[in-house]
Parts: structure tokens; sequence; C-alpha cells
């Protein structure tokens, strides 16, 4: 299996603002809870089906609730020939780091 680059909050919001994706592969009631606004929702289970949704020319960052999910995602689209990283942490990091969430009603929250 092929290496993943880790990285930190800091590092998806500087990749980010450089053209890069920031893949939440969480489920539906989690993304609707709270989530980055800079955020692409595919789940982890679906994202085979979306390959055509991802650019091959930036970073995708795979994000999930703790690093888990999102390290398994960064490994498939490794596999499929992306750049793929792991926000090491998930939406737990973002938000010890401080960093905003949207959610679809109510108080964000990382269910």
């Amino acid at each position: 299996m092929a290496e993943i680059r880790t990285i930190d909050v800091n590092e998806a919001i500087e990749l980010a603002q450089r053209g890069a994706v920031l893949l939440d592969v969480r489920e539906p009631s989690e993304w609707e809870a709270g989530r980055s606004a800079l955020a692409l929702h595919i789940r982890l289970a679906d994202l085979p089906d979306h390959l055509a949704r991802l650019p091959k020319n930036h970073v995708i960052v795979c994000i999930c609730r703790s690093g888990h999910r999102s390290s398994r995602a960064a490994h498939f689209l490794a596999e499929q020939g992306f750049e793929a990283a792991n926000l090491e942490g998930g939406m737990m990091a973002w938000v010890h780091e401080g960093k905003p969430l949207v959610a679809d009603s109510g108080e964000p929250s990382i269910n």
C-alpha cells in the first residue's frame, strides 16, 4: 500500500486556498451536523462512483471525523492515480484548532 501524506488542519486550509479539494467522506448525518464550508461531500461508500467529480490536477485532502475513514479514502484515491492526503485527526482536529463549521440547521457540531 502506498504511503499517504498526513497533514494538519492549517496545512489543509493552505492547500485548499491553492486549489486543493477538501473531501469530506463522512456519512450524510455527520456532514449535515457540521462541516467545513470549504469541503465537498462524497461519503466513503460512494467514492468509487464519483471519481469523475474530483480533479486529477489538485491535491485531494480526505477528511472524516477522526482520520480513519479518510485514510482509507486517501489510499483508495492514490490507487486511482490521484494525489491524496489525509487530514490528521479529522474534523475533531478541525474543531480543536478553532476553525469554523457550518451546518444545514441549528448549531454546527461534530457527532
